[in-house]
């Protein structure tokens, strides 16, 4: 039986009100036992794999962790980039990007999940409704560790507007003891708006988009992100190297440090777009 079966048959055993009990309301023997069994069956889904359709499934191990990251020279783990749509994820990423594959003495693994790239494939499915943000949150939380359990540095940029479904993301992780980091690419609406590369804000305004974050759907900031880069105030070189430097701090790397960008002139007056 399905756990719906379940709480339908629970559903449909009389209470009654138990003397002693403070008029609580107890179901009958049969009842309790069948609640009983239901507990249990919950605890045994839990401990396989919580929504987990298929059953006759294994998984299968194959090389470790530990070997897989000995062999790349550095852990896996998860950025992931959130903030408004303009705030400069994108840009960010990309330029981390070549920071960490092309700027080291050793090139670093590292793969780029971009929110808007994935909606040509993997979530070509997807709207922005609450409920397909939700399910695209989920996906690319599952991908991300997917990659860092490989060995990867994966910088997940995704506007995720919903504190819940950033959580989500992190307890994957967590659950699967792979490093994650929030990192938030925070920039006033008034900046992104200004800004606005995609011309998204207009059309927004103008009541042609429904459902923006930041205009008419809610952005729920991070409280305690790992990383906190104000792209109104940093340009991109900056706000890389802030990352970078987090990264060192973490101890990612296998004794040695990061090297961080120069910045040119022209760079130091450019903010991320």
């Amino acid at each position: 039986l399905k756990w719906t079966s379940w709480l339908d048959l629970s559903a449909r055993i009389p209470l009654r009100r138990e003397p002693g009990t403070g008029g609580i309301p107890r179901g009958s023997q049969g009842g309790m036992k069948l609640l009983c069994l239901l507990g249990l069956w919950c605890s045994f889904q839990a401990a396989k794999g919580d929504g987990v359709t298929s059953t006759n499934i294994k998984f299968h191990e194959g090389i470790s962790r530990d070997a897989k990251w000995k062999n790349n020279g550095h852990m896996g783990i998860t950025l992931w980039m959130t903030g408004l749509s303009g705030s400069g994820k994108s840009t960010i990423s990309v330029a981390l990007e070549r920071a960490l594959a092309e700027n080291q003495a050793k090139s670093y693994f590292v793969y780029r999940l971009d929110g808007d790239n994935l909606r040509f494939g993997l979530n070509r499915d997807l709207g922005f409704s609450p409920q397909d943000r939700k399910e695209n949150v989920r996906r690319v939380s599952e991908v991300s560790k997917l990659f860092a359990e490989a060995g990867a540095i994966v910088v997940a940029g995704l506007i995720s507007p919903y504190a819940a479904d950033r959580d989500y993301a992190r307890e994957v992780h967590k659950n699967a003891s792979l490093p994650f980091m929030e990192v938030f690419v925070d920039a006033p609406l008034a900046a992104v708006e200004s800004r606005d590369p995609k011309g998204l804000y207009k059309k927004a305004r103008e009541g042609k988009i429904k459902g923006f974050t930041g205009i008419d759907a809610p952005y729920e900031k991070p409280q305690k992100p790992e990383v906190h880069v104000r792209t109104d105030q940093l340009s991109v070189v900056q706000s890389v190297n802030v990352i970078l430097k987090k990264l060192d701090e973490f101890g990612l790397h296998l004794q040695q440090s990061f090297r961080p960008l120069e910045e040119t002139a022209e760079e130091c007056e450019a903010i991320a777009k």
